[in-house]
């Protein structure tokens, strides 16, 4: 049996952000097969040069990725997917503006195909508080952050520092356990979200490996560092993974391999605040892989959690 396709939720309220972001992160594929599910073709204006031609409901894009309009119909559109010969290595489905990105997810776990890998939530710096607080729409936004692993607040260009600052506190205080990043432009490294695999691939990690990563695009706004980490003993990965979706250690994104205590290798995934541990495939190397943004990262805190007594200490 093949390995579930990973699947990110990209959700926010209408205008936070989503179209852009997923875009954003077609034109950084990197190799990446990509499909990209939306409600309405005419809700993503992909840019013209990515596109190689439209079958029906499909559009083929460039480097192997397609883009499907599901309707009304999400689990359909999902199952047609899975009968084609060659699966993609990643699935984003973007959200309708009014919908709970937490009850799509829970139907993704009737399709075995399919793992979810996250729930990524845009929020409109510039009218997020506002609108949460608003009598008719306002209990949605709540429950879209709510349902979030990780929060994107975005349009931080159209506000002032005080606005941005307020955001943060507000954010912290609404939504405590869940860790949000910065975003201009809904400019995110694409790391987060799946070239974290190339990384785990390319890299051999040693005790003191650490490599700042300062992804340049249009309108960053924020710039990640990546830390790797040697893990050359047993630790329990289920506690281990627990540890780093800690929203305390301002992980956004993690991956590695360990040897669990029943001495099997396994996967560690995190994104966000939501982890899972899974069987690694045969002859990886042991080691992690976590970003941050880069003034967040306390590569002490890491390490220390990796150490062989570190489930004592703690």
């Amino acid at each position: 049996m093949t390995n579930p396709v990973p699947v990110t939720i990209i959700g926010g309220f209408l205008g936070s952000g989503k179209t852009t972001l997923v875009n954003h992160l077609l034109r950084h594929a990197n190799g990446v097969r990509l499909a990209v599910l939306v409600n309405d073709f005419g809700d993503l204006p992909i840019d013209a040069d990515l596109i190689e031609g439209q079958d029906g409901d499909v559009i083929n894009l460039s480097g192997g990725c397609v883009c499907c309009s599901y309707g009304d119909d999400l689990s359909l559109s999902l199952q047609t997917l899975q009968e084609q010969a060659s699966l993609p290595d990643h699935i984003f489905i973007e959200a309708s503006g009014v919908a709970l990105p937490g009850a799509i997810g829970k139907s993704l776990s009737l399709l075995r195909a399919y793992r979810l890998e996250g729930i990524v939530v845009l929020a409109d710096a510039t009218t997020v508080q506002s609108m949460a607080a608003e009598k008719y729409v306002g209990d949605t936004i709540q429950r879209q952050l709510d349902d979030a692993d990780l929060i994107v607040l975005n349009k931080l260009d159209l506000v002032c520092d005080e606005q941005a600052q307020s955001n943060r506190v507000w954010l912290d205080g609404c939504f405590p356990h869940t860790p949000y990043i910065d975003s201009v432009h809904s400019t995110v490294n694409a790391d987060v979200f799946f070239d974290i695999k190339r990384k785990m691939t390319n890299c051999k990690p040693s005790a003191h490996s650490h490599t700042q990563d300062t992804l340049q695009v249009d309108h960053a706004s924020s710039l990640f560092t990546s830390l790797s980490v040697s893990v050359d003993h047993m630790v329990d990965a289920k506690w281990l993974a627990s540890q780093l979706a800690d929203k305390r250690n301002m992980l956004v994104r993690a991956k590695g391999f360990v040897l669990d205590t029943d001495n099997q290798i396994k996967t560690i995934q995190v994104v966000g605040r939501r982890w899972s541990v899974t069987p690694a495939p045969i002859g990886v190397q042991a080691g992690l892989v976590c970003i941050a943004q880069a003034e967040s990262l306390s590569e002490e805190n890491i390490r220390s959690l990796c150490k062989p007594d570190a489930q004592q200490i703690i």
